[in-house]
């Protein structure tokens, strides 16, 4: 998905499908086939190519564009592959989190209502695990208590050509040193944020996925991104804002 696109709405038939992919993924912990989104919408496979494109561009799902059959590679805020978070659901694994920032949100969504979720990751530096308890987007519990989030890619670096790179770049990591430790290893500078910064980040996203069927696109504009950011406390001087 490009950066900077115009505003526009989703058709009916993106609301529907998007629709059906988040309640069949907070079911089932993956992502319907073609043939189980033709099934629920009556869609032809030609037309559901279409409107993946146009969900692709409003940024709800990541599609591979050359495959022929609708490959989903993630439908935030879930991965298809696996991730660096994996979602725990009433004590066993139920899906993968498109990244650390994203894992932050998934409890919000209204099929997740009142159920604790665990979410299991590693330092981005030395794979040391991290673990974490979410209910209803409220932070329960989190091992280590210094837990930080390291954003490695600008948002001028976002979703030049899909938003891979620019989850794999969201990472839980120890403490401050494990951040400088891994920007050592990846040759790289980033940014950090608390996870009560990172809560305000996604809180937009997490109040309107699944409670306003009827969600517009949300356009990726890198200075507003960084603005926003800024607003919230985040260093983003190693990004040259």
């Amino acid at each position: 998905m490009p950066q900077n696109v115009p505003a526009f709405r989703f058709g009916d038939d993106a609301l529907r499908v998007r629709q059906f992919i988040y309640e069949y993924w907070c079911r089932h912990g993956h992502g319907p086939n073609l043939r189980a989104v033709h099934e629920a919408t009556g869609l032809a496979r030609l037309r559901l190519l279409e409107v993946y494109r146009e969900l692709d561009l409003g940024l709800i799902l990541t599609i591979e564009h050359a495959a022929q059959q609708g490959v989903i590679l993630k439908c935030q805020p879930f991965s298809s592959y696996p991730s660096q978070v994996a979602v725990h659901l009433e004590g066993r694994f139920h899906c993968w989190a498109g990244c650390a920032m994203e894992s932050i949100a998934i409890s919000v969504m209204p099929p997740f209502a009142g159920k604790e979720m665990g979410l299991e990751s590693y330092c981005a530096c030395c794979l040391a695990p991290v673990s974490l308890a979410v209910k209803d987007g409220a932070i329960l519990s989190r091992v280590p208590a210094s837990i930080l989030i390291h954003v490695s890619h600008s948002p001028r670096e976002w979703n030049t050509i899909n938003i891979v790179c620019m989850c794999d770049g969201m990472n839980f990591v120890h403490d401050a040193e494990h951040a400088l430790a891994y920007e050592r290893q990846i040759s790289r500078r980033g940014v950090v944020l608390t996870l009560e910064q990172a809560q305000r980040f996604v809180a937009g996203t997490g109040q309107n996925r699944m409670h306003r069927y009827d969600w517009e696109p949300v356009p990726l504009v890198p200075d507003r991104v960084i603005g926003g950011l800024k607003a919230l406390g985040v260093d983003v001087s190693p990004w040259g804002a």
